[in-house]
């Protein structure tokens, strides 16, 4: 290995577990400083059980429209990925569909509750 990059993640908890704040820098970053999120998504493959390992992690200040747009940009990344990866640019294109439904379901949802 010519080359090792590190990624580092600080959760701060309060006295439930809950996350207050998330962190993170990478060696490969400009920013020499921890930058702060409010969500985070890591999956690793474990190739030997078959199985996607995650972490699913949110503070519990995030709001639920800026998960909406966490999540829809999610899949929209996933579609570019999966479309980079495979050979299917069909099942990438199914995954974009998808993700742009999610969103106009959400924002009806929203426009509704706010209308109410």
């Amino acid at each position: 290995m010519s080359k090792v990059s590190t990624i580092k993640i600080q959760v701060g908890l309060d006295d439930q577990k809950v996350p207050e704040s998330i962190e993170w820098s990478a060696t490969d970053n400009k920013d020499e400083r921890m930058l702060k999120a409010k969500g985070m998504m890591v999956s690793f493959w474990d190739s030997a059980e078959k199985a996607a390992l995650r972490i699913d992690l949110w503070t519990k200040d995030m709001m639920v429209d800026e998960m909406a747009d966490f999540f829809f940009q999610t899949m929209m990344t996933m579609a570019d990925t999966y479309g980079r990866a495979t050979p299917y640019k069909d099942q990438a294109d199914d995954i974009r569909v998808f993700a742009k439904d999610f969103l106009k379901k959400f924002q009806a949802k929203q426009a509704a509750e706010e209308g109410k």
